[in-house]
């Protein structure tokens, strides 16, 4: 593979000097960039967008080339690739966002339920080896994956963004049948990040996006322990380089201490929780990644720069700070506003890299 020609991103998740604080943008690929919709548009679907490894590589390096103050690239890709490798069935209505024809509410439909063969997911790894080869050494890129919790939360309700009554009732009634949904999950993202590892990433990253639901106990048990199981699995280097991995739990500042015990590089960081104090209950197990609220971006660039030096002021002096939203950049995003955003964060971190 080519010599990698910006790898800040890859030593601030490893802790180590770097001369300013990286920054990517979850979601730094989608619908606020007219060129994405125009991809979208000729793709026909966001499915086909996903599934063939051009589109994807083209849609992946457009931020790249409209941002040159980014650090990373992430595969475009979707979290629900998993389960539907696992027969559930994918499919998006519009306006509506991903459902799943099957659900897992039957004990039979559940006990049927088993790591799916990984070339169902060939499409992905394609991605990532063309995605690889088109950077050409630009910028890391990185895997991703859904957490086991939050894919059984899609996989049981059908679709994304509800209560969780039936996930939930399942946890307390028939924790054994969530644990199987969640162990056969997990070890399918085990295999799933380490195919991705072998194509090219650089860098994984474990998309905990309703673990905040969860009870505090419940928490531990049915999330943090098969993202656990996830990290002690993974591939930790590859290409002669380590492969850090990051997790992220949207809603998860209850349990940044527990998180930073699991064996991660890093934890993402949503924007309720404060990176200064973050940084002082995990001290240097980790490092940290966020936590800029995504709606900011929807202001002035006057109030970007301040929020952003805020952000930035709060981490402090010295290395382990991947600068980030706290949460996807949402599709109403002036592409410009981003741009500010970049500049700020390029400029108002070298004080703190002295």
């Amino acid at each position: 593979m080519n010599q990698l020609k910006n790898d800040t991103f890859l030593k601030a998740l490893m802790r180590q000097p770097t001369d300013y604080t990286p920054v990517w943008m979850m979601r730094q690929a989608g619908r606020y960039l007219p060129e994405y919709r125009e991809s979208r548009k000729t793709a026909g679907s966001f499915l086909q967008l996903c599934k063939n490894a051009q589109f994807a590589t083209d849609v992946t390096l457009q931020p790249l080339d409209r941002y040159p103050l980014l650090d990373a690239a992430i595969l475009f890709s979707d979290i629900l690739t998993v389960p539907d490798a696992m027969g559930l069935g994918l499919y998006f209505e519009e306006g509506e966002g991903p459902k799943f024809e099957r659900t897992l509410q039957q004990e039979a439909d559940i006990q049927k339920l088993v790591v799916p063969d990984m070339a169902k997911l060939q499409y992905v790894f394609d991605a990532v080896r063309s995605i690889r080869k088109a950077l050409d050494g630009r910028v890391p890129l990185i895997g991703f994956s859904g957490s086991p919790w939050t894919l059984a939360t899609y996989m049981v309700e059908g679709k994304g963004g509800t209560d969780f009554l039936n996930t939930k009732k399942m946890a307390y009634a028939r924790p054994e049948l969530l644990h199987h949904i969640l162990e056969t999950t997990a070890q399918t993202v085990i295999q799933y990040l380490n195919a991705q590892i072998m194509a090219g990433a650089q860098a994984v990253m474990i998309f905990d996006s309703w673990g905040g639901a969860l009870a505090h106990n419940a928490y531990k048990e049915f999330s943090l322990n098969y993202m656990q199981k996830i990290v002690n699995g993974l591939i930790k280097t590859n290409d002669g380089r380590t492969v850090p991995s990051i997790v992220f739990t949207k809603g998860g500042g209850l349990w940044l201490e527990a998180q930073a015990e699991i064996g991660s590089d890093a934890l993402g960081l949503d924007w309720t929780v404060d990176i200064g104090s973050a940084r002082q209950r995990v001290g240097d197990k980790v490092a940290l990644q966020g936590n800029l609220d995504p709606a900011i971006l929807l202001s002035t660039p006057e109030a970007i720069e301040r929020e952003v030096a805020a952000v930035l002021a709060s981490y402090g002096n010295g290395h382990g700070h991947v600068f980030n939203l706290g949460h996807g950049i949402t599709q109403w995003t002036p592409p410009e506003n981003a741009a500010a955003m970049l500049s700020a964060i390029r400029a108002h971190s070298l004080q703190y890299h002295v």
